[in-house]
Formats: C-alpha cells, structure tokens, sequence
C-alpha cells in the first residue's frame, strides 16, 4: 500500500514536471478571451464611425479579422438588430438597437445635461423649439430637445425619426455629403410628399441641396409639416465633419422662415458651444 501510495505521488509529482505553470501564457489566454468578447463592440464601434456602409471584405481588412468569423458575427448582430444590412450597397450600418442603446447611454449621461444647457438658452433667446439631431441611416434623429413655452408647436420625443429630403436637418445632412454619396443615398429615399411643398422631383431636391451645401445651412419651407417652416445648422466633430445639426421650427402663422434665416448666426454660436460638448466628452476627451 505504502509502495502503491509513492507511485501515485511520483506520478502526480512527473505530471506537474511536464505542465509547469506559466502565469504569461495564463494571462495572454485571459487576454485573447477579453479580445474576443470585445469583437462586437469593436465592429459596431467601426460601424458608427464609417461614413459609408461598410462590406464584409472591408471590415475584415480593416479589423483584421476571418471572414468566416465576421459573417457569424455579423448575422448574430443583425438578429439582436445591432446592426443592419444595406442590399443596395452590399454593406453594414448600425441598426435600431445600437441606436436606442447610444441615446439610452446619452440620455443618462453628463452629454445629454450639457446639451439640454446649450439648447434651453438657445430657446430663451429664439423663443421657438430647438432641437439636437443626428444622421440616422437614410432618416435623422431626434437626439435632444428643448420646447418652447409657447401654446402652438410641434411635439417630437426624443429618439422620433423623421425624413431626410424635406427636414432642415435632413437636407442640411444630404447637402454636406459628396456628390457620389448624396447620390446614392437618394436613388434609395422613398420621396414622400408631405405637403404641397414637398420636392420630391430627384433633379429638383438634387438643385436645391446645391444650393444648400453654399450656404452651409438646411431649410424646411412647410416641406414637412403644412404652416411649420424650419433652419437647421451643422455641429462639426474635430474632423470637421457634419455629425449633427441644430435646427429651430417654429409655425408659420408666428414666425415666418425669413425671420429664422435671421437667427442662423445664433443658431451657429449653438452649434459651436455644442462642438465644444462633443469634444470634452468624446473618448479620451
């Protein structure tokens, strides 16, 4: 029995000999472990920041990773609708929930009080709703907003989308991209008519954001909702790329759409306070 029992040591004792510990390869396998959990945030993360849809080949390039891999990935995510396929482009975009979880986190965050700041006395000196929002696939939305205090106006939540081809800040968005992807995202834009002032000829809006992309600025002359008329003004990241917009509505039957080109340089003073929210409170910032 004793013998028995000196075997069975020696035989752990050898086993240990052979598969010594090794704390770095411990922590190097913790590591890849962490990296791979990581891997669809990172995407998502790429995503947001891609200025066009992103294809699979791309994004393997990009973020040196196995097609086969990203594939699964990327029909797991598209299920849980963090992300969404574009079949025209053959490409990916952040989808619905990806959204709602970005404007739950802003929403809760000291972003959302800075700039409620910002858009509360922009409303005290215009007197008319003001609103922050964002490019959201092929529609805009709603990322903050302050109301005016007056009887008459037009109620939107927080998170509401609306269209891109007859919204100030839609069309101020369409008119700050380039030719070739402006074009592309309109063969795409269901045209809608809203109002008799709807441009829904593609020429006819394609002129019309020209002319905005001049003047720097979106405007909605009763194109979305009959006796509402609205100016929309870019906020630029650190790249000097549109990423949102601050726009002022107002009923016409109170304020006429030449009264608020007349506030545009207020509206840019906004929009660079706002400029400077997005900078302290980017990553690293």
């Amino acid at each position: 029995m004793e013998q028995n029992m000196r075997l069975r040591f020696q035989n752990r004792s050898a086993a240990s000999a052979q598969a010594p510990e090794n704390p770095a390869d411990d922590s190097a396998s913790h590591q890849q472990e962490a990296s791979r959990s990581l891997r669809a945030l990172v995407v998502l993360d790429h995503l947001a920041r891609a200025q066009h849809p992103a294809t699979l080949a791309q994004l393997a390039q990009r973020l040196d990773m196995p097609k086969t891999t990203l594939m699964r990935l990327l029909a797991a995510m598209q299920r849980a609708g963090f992300v969404a396929a574009t079949p025209t482009e053959n490409g990916y975009v952040p989808g619905p929930q990806a959204t709602s979880l970005a404007l739950a986190t802003l929403r809760a965050s000291a972003f959302t009080r800075a700039c409620r700041a910002v858009l509360t006395k922009l409303v005290g000196a215009l007197g008319e709703t003001c609103n922050l929002t964002a490019p959201d696939g092929d529609q805009v939305v709603y990322m903050e907003r302050v109301e005016t205090s007056e009887p008459l106006r037009l109620f939107f939540a927080v998170g509401s989308h609306v269209p891109m081809h007859c919204t100030a800040s839609g069309k101020l968005f369409l008119a700050s991209m380039n030719r070739l992807e402006r074009s592309r995202v309109l063969a795409r834009l269901p045209l809608t008519r809203n109002t008799p002032r709807t441009l829904t000829d593609p020429a006819k809006l394609e002129a019309e954001l020209e002319r905005l992309a001049v003047r720097g600025i979106g405007i909605d002359n009763e194109e979305f909702v009959r006796g509402m008329s609205a100016v929309a003004v870019p906020v630029r990241d650190g790249e000097d790329r549109v990423v949102a917009a601050v726009a002022c509505h107002a009923p016409t039957a109170r304020v006429m759409l030449d009264d608020l080109l007349r506030a545009v340089p207020v509206l840019q003073g906004a929009a660079q306070s706002l400029h400077e929210v997005l900078a302290l409170h980017r990553p690293g910032g």
